[in-house]
């Protein structure tokens, strides 16, 4: 009797030391990017918090210089990734933490070594979880309540309108049926963009078709992605009404792709597609990714109409320095959106609030 206690109380105890099977966890919204804590293993057994960025539109794991080498990473020497574009590469670590549950990077092949203090301009993280990673898991982004939760397959029960959904078998990426103005097409789900995006033949075409609907040129607000030299060109478009899935999408502001990054974004999709559906259109949703099922659910909690090309119309760049300079003004039906600002100016501070140290 007794050795049968004893069993009992072993097993109770393996099963209460069980690694969990989901885990949820605060969202920070920076910059329409989904933003959450993680924990690093360091070699000395102990573990560090570094921020996260839920980037399912992207297959490549990135970390910064400064987590690399915290997690005592070799890392690579320079190599030709692209005509005049370097990287550095190291193996991954191993797993990481969220919420109290161990997720394991093992099955990546590399990490691109991006960044020093954070994997992007601007931007507070310094490792992101690409698409590569999330496929194997459950996943619901919770906009409204700002919560994400990651689960193993089949573990969390998804609510609300289904989409089924074109997934890329090699790197995860997401497509689902679109129609825009009667034309059919596909549109990548991309969390980890701040604002749409579409090609620039389409955005030309409603252009000249629909001379009234609001435009702009110049990346302002959330389109004002990293400060490139490009954003100062890029034409804004607010789409009235958009059939995304089961979704209808209103008021839903879309960027032009340069023709050389839609047929980057074209060949990593491995299909035909017409751009991609960002944060921006998503902020009312609680989205839910069954990659097992080749299924996103949509889940309405809220009706808020974020501010999207109503901003002042700065393109900002933030430096390495932490500063942010005036990378150009934005046109605005043929004038400059804030005629006193010129370009490499710094901001100081918005709305009393210190403009250097911030993410964008």
């Amino acid at each position: 009797m007794k050795s049968v206690l004893t069993v009992l109380v072993l097993a109770c105890f393996a099963s209460a030391q069980a690694a969990p099977t989901s885990a949820t966890v605060p969202i920070t919204l920076d910059h329409n990017r989904v933003i959450i804590d993680a924990y690093l293993p360091l070699p000395d057994g102990t573990t560090k918090r570094v921020r996260a960025w839920v980037d399912n539109g992207n297959p490549d794991l990135s970390i910064s210089e400064h987590a690399a080498k915290l997690l005592g990473l070799t890392i690579s020497g320079e190599t030709e990734a692209a005509p005049g574009h370097k990287l550095r590469t190291a193996a991954p670590p191993k797993a990481i933490t969220i919420g109290g549950m161990p997720v394991p990077l093992s099955a990546l092949k590399e990490a691109r070594i991006v960044g020093d203090e954070a994997v992007a301009p601007g931007l507070s993280a310094e490792i992101n979880l690409p698409s590569v990673f999330l496929r194997h898991y459950d996943i619901l982004i919770n906009y409204p309540d700002r919560e994400f939760t990651i689960a193993q397959p089949g573990t969390l029960h998804f609510k609300g309108m289904q989409a089924r959904a074109l997934v890329n078998a090699q790197n995860g990426l997401i497509q689902i049926a679109t129609k825009i103005e009667g034309k059919s097409l596909n549109l990548a789900l991309d969390a980890g963009a701040s604002v749409s995006f579409l090609s620039p033949n389409l955005v030309d075409t409603l252009l000249h078709t629909h001379t009234n609907w609001p435009h702009m040129t110049g990346a302002i607000g959330i389109a004002n992605m990293w400060g490139a030299d490009e954003e100062l060109h890029w034409q804004l478009l607010r789409l009235p009404r958009l059939q995304y899935g089961p979704l209808f999408l209103t008021d839903v502001v879309f960027a032009a792709f340069s023709p050389e990054t839609m047929d980057f974004f074209e060949k990593r999709a491995g299909l035909t597609t017409g751009g991609l559906v960002g944060t921006n259109a998503l902020l009312n949703y609680r989205v839910g990714l069954d990659y097992k099922h080749d299924t996103v659910y949509f889940d309405l909690g809220t009706t808020f109409k974020a501010p999207d090309m109503d901003v002042i119309g700065l393109i900002l760049r933030p430096e390495a320095d932490g500063r942010y300079t005036i990378l150009g003004v934005a046109d605005y039906e043929g004038k400059p959106a804030g005629p006193d600002v010129q370009k490499g100016d710094v901001l100081i501070s918005v709305d009393s609030a210190r403009a250097t140290g911030g993410t964008m």
